[in-house]
């Protein structure tokens, strides 16, 4: 018996009855196995080393283009759902390398300069950052071959964004519970990351948290996080595992912190004012794109290798992949006048 085959006997015997097993998992294409990690690990390491990922870092979460080193970018946002995904998972006894792959790809496909990028798109093309990372990882990863991830990992990145629809809802509810933990740990992280972004600009202070928030959930983010995550396992359990779920009071103050952020920080003078910049620089590079189709570098070669590949299709690609910084050099090369060097 190898690693791998010890680490699957493992999930059966310590794992809770719900929790995903790695190895009834399903590929698309079936692959030999490997000898030392299971599905759901080589998953989350396909993720990790994807280019896709790795732009992560240079994408804008909330505050675009911060002066300072320590606001939060998609990159960080990622990691932290992952860390808080794990907590959960390992208190409930699901399993953490399937949380783990989901958090770490729910959000390739995000555009530049956070939701405003994917508000211009989704006006142009129906573009949802969420069918966008499972586009990535589906097809455009790999040099246009894909990951052939698994299908648990495929459904948790698809069905992880909420909005607001309730916390279990009649549709687009994960396959998984490991898939539902994702749900919620994204807006437990970026709830609570966005806050303390926005004091560290100077927009909010802690004190301005109404005081129904702060006396059910906490004064600080540790205590926030961690009541919510309490609420969370204990809940669960006692719903006997039939979804993730929390407390009513913990659940009604969470979105209500939510919604005082869209208030206080997202539609905040300063922060739209930047974000209204990057709409006017992705809405000029995907009309741009979309007339130029073979400008795009792998149009070609995506084309040669699918068969088909539809030009608003491939600028939707393009510019949704760019990071801020790339965005914002492609647009200067493209739509600003070059000095003249007379000698």
């Amino acid at each position: 018996m190898n690693i791998r085959e010890h680490l699957e006997q493992f999930e059966y015997k310590f794992l809770h009855p719900k929790a995903a097993k790695s190895r009834e998992a399903k590929r698309d294409k079936e692959e030999k196995e490997c000898d030392l990690r299971t599905k759901f690990q080589r998953d989350r390491d396909r993720i990790l080393h994807s280019k896709a990922f790795r732009r992560l870092k240079h994408k804008t979460q909330v505050f675009l283009s911060p002066e300072g080193d320590h606001y939060r970018t998609r990159m960080t946002h990622t990691l932290e759902v992952a860390q808080i995904g794990r907590t959960i998972a390992k208190a409930l006894k699901l399993n953490e390398d399937l949380v783990e792959a989901i958090a770490l790809g729910h959000d390739l496909g995000h555009t530049p300069f956070g939701h405003a990028g994917e508000f211009i798109l989704k006006e142009g093309a129906s573009y949802h950052h969420a069918r966008q990372s499972l586009r990535v990882v589906e097809k455009l990863a790999n040099e246009g071959k894909g990951l052939n991830l698994t299908i648990e990992v495929r459904d948790g990145i698809l069905k992880h964004s909420k909005g607001k629809s309730p916390l279990i809802a009649e549709r687009n509810m994960p396959k998984t519970l490991e898939g539902e933990i994702i749900r919620i740990a994204d807006k437990i992280a970026y709830i609570n990351h966005d806050i303390e972004d926005a004091i560290r600009a100077g927009l909010i202070k802690e004190i301005d948290i109404p005081y129904y928030i702060r006396k059910t959930l906490g004064e600080t983010k540790s205590e926030r996080i961690t009541k919510i995550i309490k609420s969370i396992i204990y809940t669960t359990i006692e719903n006997s595992y039939q979804h993730i779920v929390m407390e009513d009071k913990i659940y009604k103050a969470m979105y209500t912190l939510r919604e005082w952020l869209f208030d206080n920080v997202y539609h905040a003078k300063a922060v739209v004012e930047e974000l209204e910049k990057g709409k006017g620089i992705v809405k000029a590079l995907y009309e741009y794109y979309v007339e130029h189709y073979y400008e795009i570098p792998y149009y070609e070669k995506y084309l040669n290798l699918w068969g088909e590949y539809d030009p608003k299709q491939a600028a939707v690609d393009y510019v949704a992949g760019m990071t801020d910084r790339f965005a914002l050099k492609t647009y200067e090369r493209i739509f600003l006048p070059k000095g003249w060097h007379i000698f």
